[in-house]
């Protein structure tokens, strides 16, 4: 529209007190407006952004005003987020780079000041003095003020004439949906400027970066799908910021472009719409990994517990009597077991269970007194504490007293623990194959094994010691072959020998105490030994000759028919 004189409509007037106030916005100092000095480094700069948006957010604040300072700490952030933009502030007060009207220096239009749509088809034009003239008081001059497109075309601000009237006046139905007048604009700027950044402090993820890096892995990420037309990125990444700050080392954070990466998200179905979609890749679910979008309030609060939910569940909480089904070997990986206090598993140990599942089998239990005969059985003397067992059913203690300075670093030093495990498993177990199976087969002997191995109620137990890692491997072998065999006593024996004998494997140098109440060198001189105790008598025999699996078998099978000489124990053994 066209309007001569004192026919200045109020439309014109309303649009442009718009565009002076969005310049005036511009040209607000933005360290001041963001509160920081001109070196401040991008982190400080982060952090003001995010602490002033949450602030001046219209969805949270809905004091007058507070929607135009929103506004304002977006476009400043705009400018100092970005190298090139924040260069040319410092140079020409203009993130353009030039001295201008945007910047609030005289151009060198003839004396016009000019300002046009994204399309050309929308602008305003006025000569000097034109401002003193617009009331009607002069006939002479003339404005011209005009909207392209119609009715309902979007217009360079990112907004028909019905949202400049329903705004300006406060309509809510339509403020909701455009959030602010500052996000318009700068989704529009970010738009045409032809910008294809990924949100600022957060990881670009590609076809290759999300195969490689993202699908399996064990860690849970937390995934911002976005372009750059759609509104409010960079409040969705402050928000993610604030979220995934603490749990670093739990959790990684990536953005998908999905403009420059729009078969990615096709293939994902991660499109955004109208604004960013938040998702996680989780292992709630799917022990696999999957992705599960986020669609509650974006509040920091409520995303990090969503975030906390979906961390890996690798680690079966168990119950403190069951501790004793741990000291088998759990297969062919080795286990660690973590006691606590909490209530639930902890953040950081599900974080574990995930980044070494397929290295360790992973548990954990709840403990309030070390002083429980089962803590003591394993050797915990302070809480919280890490306990391993080898793959050949070995117990360690990993660490007790765990004390950890913050989630990253925790993770770090029991991931160091837990290596340091894993290489003296490697050297224990170096034939992960037929003989560490055979290993599994037999459990090892120990405090939390001793009662359903060798206790009073078993009537034969067959114990396999050993002073090297070469007569342990042999003793596996031998005993697991036999122990699956179905020896039985004389038909007139009163029960099977399934109910009549066990099988155990025994560190002779860790146990000596143990190997002392049978012999009073404790059997030094042999590299191994095979033992048949008999737990109830209080005797026991000792097998001579070379150890075969047939003359073990012998042995054991003239043991349960009362055909070998017993001999009564020095004392009763006692295991560690």
């Amino acid at each position: 529209m066209k309007i001569n004189g004192g026919g200045l409509a109020l439309a014109a007037i309303i649009g442009l007190s718009l565009i002076l106030l969005t310049e005036a916005a511009k040209n607000v100092d933005p360290y001041k407006v963001l509160g920081v000095e001109r070196n401040a480094g991008q982190r400080e700069i982060q952090k003001a952004f995010h602490k002033l948006s949450l602030q001046y957010h219209p969805d949270k604040n809905k004091k007058k005003g507070a929607q135009e300072k929103f506004a304002e700490i977006n476009n400043a952030y705009e400018i100092l987020s970005d190298e090139e933009k924040r260069k040319n502030y410092d140079l020409y007060g203009n993130e353009m780079g030039n001295s201008g009207f945007d910047s609030g220096y005289p151009g060198d239009d003839g004396g016009y000041r000019h300002y046009t749509g994204g399309q050309g088809s929308s602008g305003f034009s006025f000569r000097p003095g034109d401002w003193q003239n617009m009331g009607g008081k002069g006939g002479s001059k003339s404005f011209s003020f005009s909207f392209g497109g119609g009715p309902s075309a979007q217009n360079s601000f990112g907004f028909g004439m019905d949202d400049l009237f329903s705004n300006f006046f406060g309509d809510k139905s339509r403020g909701a949906q455009a959030s602010s007048f500052g996000r318009s604009t700068r989704s529009q700027g970010r738009s045409q400027s032809g910008s294809t950044t990924s949100p600022k402090s957060i990881k670009d993820i590609n076809s290759q970066v999300y195969k490689k890096e993202v699908i399996d892995q064990g860690i849970t990420w937390l995934i911002l799908s976005y372009t750059p037309s759609v509104r409010g990125t960079e409040y969705y990444e402050s928000i993610i910021q604030e979220v995934s700050d603490p749990l670093q080392g739990a959790l990684k954070v990536g953005s998908i472009h999905c403009e420059t990466q729009r078969s990615l998200c096709m293939e994902l179905g991660i499109n955004p719409r109208k604004e960013p979609r938040v998702f996680l890749y989780t292992y709630k679910e799917n022990n696999e990994g999957s992705l599960v979008e986020y669609t509650g309030d974006l509040v920091p609060k409520n995303l990090k517990a969503f975030c906390q939910d979906h961390l890996p569940r690798f680690s079966t909480r168990i119950k403190l009597n069951n501790l004793k089904s741990l000291s088998n070997g759990g297969g062919k990986l080795p286990s660690v077991l973590l006691l606590s206090t909490k209530r639930d598993t902890p953040v950081i140990w599900r974080s574990l269970s995930g980044l070494y599942h397929k290295r360790f089998t992973f548990n954990d239990v709840e403990v309030h007194d070390v002083n429980d005969p089962m803590v003591k059985e394993l050797g915990v003397d302070q809480l919280p504490a890490m306990v391993g067992w080898l793959s050949n059913g070995e117990k360690h203690v990993l660490k007790t007293g765990v004390s950890v300075k913050d989630l990253k670093s925790g993770i770090k030093d029991l991931g160091n623990v837990l290596d340091g495990f894993e290489r003296k498993n490697k050297k224990v177990a170096p034939n992960q194959g037929k003989t560490a199976q055979a290993e599994n087969r037999v459990p090892l002997l120990d405090g939390l094994t001793y009662n359903d191995v060798c206790g009073e109620r078993i009537p034969v137990c067959i114990i396999g010691a050993y002073r090297s890692s070469t007569a342990r491997e042999k003793l596996a072998s031998i005993l697991s072959v036999v122990s699956q065999k179905s020896l039985s006593r004389r038909p007139n024996s009163a029960s099977s020998s399934q109910d009549a004998v066990s099988y155990a494997m025994l560190d002779a140098a860790a146990q000596q105490t143990f190997m002392n109440a049978f012999d009073r060198y404790g059997f030094k001189s042999a590299d191994r030994t095979l033992i048949a105790y008999k737990p109830r008598k209080g005797k026991f025999a000792k097998f001579e000759g070379e150890m075969t699996i047939e003359a073990v078998e012998a042995f054991i099978s003239s043991v349960l028919n009362g055909e070998v000489q017993f001999t009564k124990i020095r004392q009763k053994p006692a295991i560690k």
